[in-house]
């Protein structure tokens, strides 16, 4: 017997990015020697004090129920945190704990979005982004971008996409995933397009924030327009930072109305996060950020050695990242001399002949590039780097 599907759920496939890394994982248990570039999450453990602050709350016994939008503790570290190295000042209930950050985006989507609405997502772009969209009943507006253009929306292109239908712009920055991170006058040009269409709620996906690649600062777009905060949500989490992309633990800000039907909606999906996860989480917002910066280090000397390494490579052309831990490179010229039909066929060859597992652009809506993520041993980015060196000569 085969169920009857709803609609919404046929509209949506299953993200690209799970897919590749779950292949890799399948070869390697029947023995292949594979090299898996596609997981987002840093290859680190996490922190010891966060660790530790997991097991004492157990022992504590806070195994319990919690609040839904997140235990006080937390929601106040959050508050502090954003005020004291985002400078943008909250009130409790405006604040909300979810699990990880894209129940954050699903939440927003499902209480903003309905049929006959449209949001706008700038490409490249994170793959659940326009599938979330759609689950709402709404439309994704896709604006191409490209690395002549450092991956990044032009105040023109923004303006170009809005409607009248035009509800909800998503801004992720830095980027998955390119890497790529706006400018104070880039967030300024495109809030003076988004000042003229009171009705555009803007989600901002910061969950990147604290890494960091160059020498370009990190800037909300609420730190140069805050005249918009009353219709901006900000979206942050432990999971890049503190690796600990297993926790589940992501959160917001915004305004009070948003964030109170976002906690009704969680009421009725999945309640609270988890309460040893909150109180890990809470220990790793009352750490000193530097406890971070040691990962950081090693993922900027594993960006400078596979950028170049990259770019040494016949076919290949990969522009720096300036934050996240990706590169996106362009495989345009490389599926031309390998006579492939498209960036996927590039990503079952290189599998296959390479033994490297990279996830293809079109599945972050830019066909041609491929997501490479460094958060692997320099090691391996060294074999891999080889690896694909050879595939492509041959």
């Amino acid at each position: 017997m085969h169920s009857r599907l709803a609609d919404r759920i046929q509209g949506i496939q299953p993200s690209p990015t799970l897919a590749v890394t779950h292949r890799a994982t399948e070869l390697r248990a029947k023995g292949y020697d594979v090299i898996g570039l596609g997981a987002g999450e840093p290859d680190f453990p996490t922190p010891e004090p966060i660790r530790r602050a997991a097991i004492e709350a157990i022992e504590a016994g806070h195994t319990h129920y919690t609040p839904v939008d997140g235990i006080a503790p937390l929601k106040r570290a959050i508050r502090d945190k954003l005020k004291g190295e985002n400078g943008l000042d909250y009130a409790d209930e405006e604040v909300i704990v979810s699990c990880g950050g894209k129940q954050v985006v699903f939440n927003l989507a499902l209480c903003l979005l309905q049929e006959g609405d449209e949001a706008i997502i700038p490409a490249p772009y994170w793959v659940s982004y326009p599938d979330i969209v759609r689950l709402a009943g709404a439309e994704p507006v896709v604006v191409a971008t490209d690395d002549a253009a450092g991956f990044k929306m032009t105040p023109a292109q923004l303006e170009e996409a809005i409607t009248e239908n035009t509800r909800l712009l998503i801004l992720n920055s830095p980027s998955n995933p390119t890497g790529a991170l706006y400018t104070a006058q880039e967030l300024a040009g495109l809030a003076e397009v988004i000042r003229a269409h009171p009705q555009i709620v803007v989600l901002t996906d910061d969950i990147y924030e604290r890494i960091l690649l160059g020498n370009l600062a990190f800037t909300n777009i609420l730190n140069v327009a805050p005249d918009l905060r009353d219709r901006t949500v900000v979206l942050n989490g432990v999971s890049k930072a503190f690796a600990m992309t297993g926790w589940r633990i992501g959160y917001a800000a915004g305004p009070e109305d948003l964030v109170a039907a976002m906690k009704k909606l969680q009421s009725q999906s999945t309640s609270n996060p988890a309460s040893i996860s909150q109180h890990a989480a809470l220990a790793a917002l009352q750490e000193d950020p530097a406890l971070s910066e040691p990962m950081v280090a090693d993922f900027r000397e594993r960006h400078n050695y596979v950028a170049e390494a990259l770019n040494a490579l016949p076919f290949v052309d990969c522009r720096r990242a300036e934050g996240a831990f990706y590169v996106f490179p362009s495989f345009h010229d490389a599926i031309q001399a390998l006579d492939l039909s498209d960036d996927v066929a590039l990503a079952r060859h290189l599998l296959d002949e390479a033994g490297v597992a990279l996830v293809p652009g079109s599945a972050f809506g830019a066909p041609g590039y491929m997501r490479l993520s460094f958060a692997s041993h320099l090691d391996s980015l060294k074999d891999a780097m080889g690896r694909l060196g050879r595939a492509l000569a041959a």
